[in-house]
């Protein structure tokens, strides 16, 4: 005879999902997590279409899958509301690097943000010069930085020579840039949090 109590009800999909949110899903699906449903769905598919294991040119089963995973979630309102729910957490206490003082119109916090995503973006040239590219969502999302103070800093940055438009319409640095952000980086800088996370 059970006990009283004994008996666990097994975790409903949403906790599930809460609980273990895995790869970044909207990285994988490269969309922003304000994105709606259709832009969710037309990026899926184009990238489903690049990834698909029978594609001869640029098929990949492990990205894929991930793309699987990631549209199943976030195609899902009741598992994107859990999703998003602990991924807020996790952003928050992954990414929060600096504080709301930095994101004034001062110009020294101006500086030190503009020096941070030249160094993300060395530090993303450096890890892979072939596929070098970062959005502006990752820079959002790795500073902590509204939107619209990333584009300002990016903008700079571009006026000056020290990034560049890809083709694939993704930003990287260009060879003036990390001239630029080896210039500015002192030894200890070597060790700073933004290089050890985008490592």
């Amino acid at each position: 005879m059970k006990r009283a109590g004994s008996h666990r009800s097994p975790p409903t999909r949403q906790a599930r999902v809460a609980e273990s949110p895995g790869l970044d899903h909207y990285e994988v699906l490269q969309v922003s997590p304000r994105a709606d449903g259709d832009t969710i769905q037309r990026v899926f598919r184009f990238l489903a279409k690049r990834f698909h294991p029978d594609n001869p040119e640029s098929g990949n089963a492990e990205r894929f899958k991930q793309l699987m995973d990631a549209f199943r979630v976030l195609s899902d309102p009741e598992l994107r509301a859990a999703y998003d729910a602990r991924y807020e957490e996790q952003r928050q206490a992954r990414w929060r690097i600096f504080d709301q003082a930095s994101v004034t119109d001062e110009v020294a916090a101006d500086r030190r943000v503009r020096d941070s995503i030249l160094q993300l973006f060395y530090a993303a040239r450096r890890r892979d010069p072939d596929h070098p590219g970062l959005g502006v969502y990752d820079l959002e999302r790795l500073l902590g930085c509204p939107e619209d103070h990333i584009k300002f800093h990016v903008w700079y940055l571009k006026e000056n020579g020290w990034l560049q438009r890809l083709e694939n319409g993704m930003l990287a640095i260009t060879a003036s840039g990390v001239d630029r952000a080896l210039d500015d980086a002192a030894p200890p800088a070597l060790g700073h949090p933004l290089l050890r996370a985008v490592e």
